[in-house]
């Protein structure tokens, strides 16, 4: 794989390839892959990356198996200070600095004050933050800043580039993140398929399955709202939810409270196969922008109802059912209506399957965020930096 231009060596350069810091922290799952697929295609194309991460980041995502030397942020009581020498001694002497989230562009800022006109920053925005009272009223505050901060803004939809003009950034982007190609579902036997399903409770009823954090924002109270139309049903299909969070216990409670068709997985490594094996995938949140569910649910020809939220129209195109957030009735009408038609779940399995052949690669990625580099490189002499 070729070099960029702004991995090569010119004579005013200083010694060794483009340094770019890949600043994630603790990092959400989306990030956490992307900047692991980000920092194997730098790599590979000559490109020095550091990547400045907590210590469960590093391990879970492998940025050291990527290439990527890794700076540590360390946790706990008292490591404020220590995170900023650790994010200081790694930017330092960097060609630029992509921090992934406004958090992590907050303390980019702050480590390179002032040098931010000679060490460009760029940022990419993976989600929305999601506040509630006082956080509520200064978060607007804070996106400002990091937009403003930014020398070029990268939102991964629309949307979020849209947002991104509003808070006044100079220079905002769509930067679709690309995240590794599921593996495909296991292909079963009938056989096996009833045994997998028997395992998770449905035994004689419809499957319905959806994945993602159990924090607030991510649209569980009308799923369960629709849970509860769903028990009208014959017979009443089983939701099984993967994931954990902090709302685990309250989602529980109002599981056993209601008897609702429901059960929660936990923690599961194998979402391809459980796509594999349902029904209907329903994608509930109150926002997305490039949704994970979605795209693991139409590489396995998963039937999909979601949320008409951010940036999952545009990913998803014509291959889902979409409804309103926070629309329990035309949530359940719609997985209802699904379950009834086989023939629309047939349409929608091979809309989705074409869908993914459109969508933005690994490689495709990789290369327009190289682009961007090269960009700001050519328009700044490299000069060495401390902080």
């Amino acid at each position: 794989m070729t070099s960029s231009p702004a991995a090569k060596r010119t004579a005013s350069s200083p010694p060794g390839p483009l340094h770019a810091v890949q600043l994630v922290g603790g990092g959400s799952h989306g990030s956490g892959v992307h900047v692991r697929s980000l920092a194997a295609g730098l790599v590979a194309r000559g490109v020095r990356v550091t990547v400045v991460a907590t210590p469960r980041a590093a391990r879970l995502y492998g940025f050291a198996d990527a290439g990527a030397q890794v700076a540590r942020i360390p946790t706990g009581r008292g490591a404020q200070a220590r995170t900023l020498a650790v994010v200081r001694a790694a930017c330092a002497g960097a060609d630029l600095v992509h921090a992934h989230g406004s958090r992590a562009a907050l303390l980019a800022r702050l480590v390179l004050g002032r040098d931010v006109r000679r060490t460009p920053l760029v940022v990419t925005w993976h989600t929305r933050p999601y506040a509630e009272g006082a956080k509520a009223r200064v978060q607007p505050l804070l996106q400002r800043r990091v937009a403003r901060s930014a020398r070029v803004l990268l939102g991964a939809s629309t949307d979020l580039v849209d947002e991104a003009r509003r808070h006044g950034a100079r220079d905002a982007r769509l930067g679709p993140v690309a995240a590794p190609a599921p593996r495909l579902p296991q292909q079963l036997d009938d056989r096996a398929r009833q045994k997998a399903r028997a395992e998770l409770g449905a035994v004689g009823r419809p499957l319905l399955l959806t994945a993602g954090r159990l924090e607030p924002g991510q649209g569980h109270e009308p799923l369960l709202d629709a849970a509860r139309i769903w028990r009208s049903l014959d017979p009443p299909p089983l939701l099984a939810i993967a994931g954990e969070g902090s709302q685990r216990a309250v989602l529980q409670q109002r599981i056993d409270a209601e008897k609702l068709p429901v059960r929660l997985l936990g923690c599961r490594e194998d979402l391809g196969d459980l796509l594999g094996v349902a029904d209907v995938a329903v994608l509930p949140s109150r926002w997305e922008a490039r949704s994970l569910l979605a795209q693991e649910a139409l590489y396995a020809g998963a039937p999909l109802v979601a949320t008409a939220v951010g940036g999952v129209p545009e990913q998803v195109g014509e291959a889902a059912e979409l409804v309103p957030y926070g629309d329990a009735q035309a949530l359940a009408t719609a997985v209802a209506r699904l379950l009834r038609e086989p023939q629309r779940c047939a349409e929608l399995a091979a809309a989705g399957r074409a869908r993914t052949e459109h969508w933005p690669t690994e490689d495709d990625t990789v290369a327009q965020v190289l682009s961007v580099y090269d960009e700001i490189v050519d328009a700044e002499p490299r000069r060495t930096r401390s902080f």
